[in-house]
Formats: structure tokens, sequence, C-alpha cells
């Protein structure tokens, strides 16, 4: 699943190392009017097939992959750079952290961040935004029984350290991974370590 805004081409790199079906959602891919998190979930259910499954999430469709991830076919879930961080929910903080994160990103990759923002469309990704900030993704997490891997870049302050320990103490078989010198963008500048993470799943 695409972060916030992004589509298949941020995880190319990656899937041609680790083969994977990308599902577009609205605001993830798609300028489409953005449903309650529990039907962005029911739709990525109904794309699932007859499993196991891996679920992949990055940084705001790790929401809706949890919240998915109760599933019976769902087999392992992967969270990179979660940013679910309660003290993100008001616009000053994440613009706070976001800023904080950026300048520690590389410049190369912001020509395809901007064209698949601009796919996507700003009124999608304020909608997602709006839709998935409230939602507790450490509670949701558990009810998840597959093993759940949350992985961030040592930089990121969109996913702070403290809240990806948090997630991995409210998942019931959970562990951390942290990729020296990333920021939040590990699936367009760190794709051979997360592709080695998934395929050690």
């Amino acid at each position: 699943m695409p972060g916030l805004g992004l589509d298949e081409r941020s995880s190319a790199r990656i899937r041609s190392i680790v083969p994977g079906t990308v599902v577009r959602l609205p605001g993830m891919g798609s300028a489409e009017p953005v449903p309650p998190l529990d039907e962005l979930a029911e739709h990525l259910r109904a794309r699932l097939g007859e499993g196991p499954v891996v679920l992949v999430g990055h940084s705001q469709s790790c929401q809706v992959v949890v919240a998915a991830a109760v599933d019976p076919r769902v087999a392992g879930v992967v969270l990179l750079g979660p940013t679910t961080d309660p003290r993100l929910r008001t616009a000053w903080g994440l613009a706070g952290r976001w800023l904080a994160t950026a300048v520690a990103e590389p410049w190369w990759q912001l020509p395809l961040v901007l064209a698949q923002w601009w796919a996507t469309g700003p009124r999608a990704m304020v909608a997602l935004w709006r839709r998935a900030a409230p939602d507790r993704t450490d509670l949701r997490l558990r009810q998840v029984t597959a093993p759940v891997t949350v992985v961030r870049g040592t930089r990121d302050r969109l996913c702070p350290r403290d809240w990806a320990q948090r997630l991995v103490a409210a998942a019931p078989d959970g562990r951390l991974v942290e990729l020296p010198g990333a920021a939040h963008m590990t699936v367009q500048t760190h794709p051979d370590a997360v592709a080695r993470i998934l395929q050690s799943l």
C-alpha cells in the first residue's frame, strides 16, 4: 500500500526485487472521494485473493493495513514508517515533524514524489489524513495475530523511535527494524534494505 498521496511508482524498485501487487485506494494513488477508514480496509481485504499474503504499508497507509490485517489470510504485516503518532494529529504538529524529516531526505527523489502527489491531488490527500489521523493504530494492533514488523529510518521524525516501539509492544508478535541514516521515504531511498526485510519473512 503506497503512502499518503503516493502510488505504485514509490515502491517500483522494491517490487523489481520482491514481486508484489500495489493496491491503489483514495488518497493513496487515487483521487476518488475518501471513505471512512474501515471501508478503505474492506476495499483492501477484497483484493487479497486466496492468501496467504503479507501486507506492506508505508506511512499513512499503515493504518489501513493494520485495520485489514485481522483477516485470516494475512500471514505477515510490515509497517514502513507508520505515521500514526497521536502527537501528529494537529496540522502544526504534523508540519513541524514533516519539515524536520524532509530536510533529511535525499533531494533527488523530490520530482518523483511531487509527480505522485499531483496525480492523487491535494483534496484526496487532505481527506485521507482527516479520516485516518484520529484512528488508534496501537489499539488495533492488539487484534493482529500475524507477525508485525515495524520499519523506521533513524532520521524519521514522522515515525519517532518511541512511537515505533509503542506499536511493536502493542502487537502480540512484533519486532522493530531500524535503517541507519534513512528518513521517511525508505520505499524509494532504501529499496534493497526493505526488500531484504520482506525476503526474510
